[in-house]
């Protein structure tokens, strides 16, 4: 049978192993799990299968609220699913990306799960909840042609806005990581994927973009461009900015004027 309860999971990294499968979605904030070897985030845009008897070290990254669902093994047939299905499902950790439409199934589902929760009882639904999301999953997985794999996204947009709040201080690829609640590793080379860019190139791309700004359409001291756009020093300005555009800050500043 399915087994549906919602943990806040602790900050403190915690290992441990059990019989069952597990599969474990964010409601709120984020964890890190690490399956053989294998690690990455859960969120409300990410789950992760545990396959039964597999030891798996997991950590809360603050406050959070995940839902997780205890599958018995050899009881699969009685919600309609078979004993090879889920043996593929969950034949090795998988870290997978939930769509919106899956989001907004679990939007609904939490509600009702917390309702039940706090009564003390096991509601119809939490069973039949376990059912789609394994169902669902499955099909994505297995049942889709190639050609219709998902395209990796990144909330390319929250990244800049935190670029820009931020541009004056260090950042770390570990800080926008946290933004789109990934780990560093996992996001270094999906961002690399998606925008065409390391973090890194991406990072100084943006601070010599409003250095340019400031430069050409402000009086701007070129040390104080350099402080406010996250350089170390106007000579890492200007090598950055030469580098870049092929013209010192200064040349490009008389070249504004006209």
């Amino acid at each position: 049978m399915i087994k549906t309860k919602i943990l806040d999971l602790p900050v403190q990294t915690s290992t441990h192993a059990h019989s069952q499968h597990q599969l474990i979605v964010g409601l709120d904030g984020c964890a890190d799990f690490e399956v053989m070897g294998q690690g990455g985030a859960v969120n409300r845009l990410h789950a992760c299968l545990v396959p039964g008897h597999e030891a798996h070290a997991f950590s809360g990254r603050g406050s959070n609220h995940m839902l997780i669902l205890d599958l018995a093994q050899g009881s699969e047939t009685t919600y309609g699913y078979g004993a090879d299905d889920l043996s593929r499902l969950f034949d090795k950790p998988r870290f997978l990306q939930l769509d919106q439409r899956l989001q907004g199934l679990l939007d609904f589902a939490s509600h009702e799960l917390r309702e039940s929760q706090a009564q003390n009882r096991q509601l119809p639904m939490a069973w039949h909840l376990g059912g789609v999301l394994l169902h669902t999953l499955h099909d994505r997985l297995f049942s889709l042609p190639l050609t219709a794999q998902p395209v990796p996204s990144l909330d390319l947009a929250r990244i800049d806005a935190f670029i820009q709040q931020r541009l004056d201080q260090p950042i770390s690829v570990a800080d926008m990581a946290a933004q789109v609640y990934i780990s560093p590793s996992h996001f270094h080379a999906l961002f690399k994927q998606v925008a065409g860019h390391s973090p890194h190139q991406y990072l100084l791309r943006a601070r010599v973009a409003e250095a340019l700004r400031l430069i050409c359409q402000t009086p701007m001291p070129l040390c104080e461009v350099a402080s406010r756009c996250g350089f170390s020093s106007q000579s890492a300005l200007t090598h950055a900015v030469r580098a870049q555009s092929g013209r010192t800050p200064r040349k490009l500043r008389l070249a504004a004027r006209g």
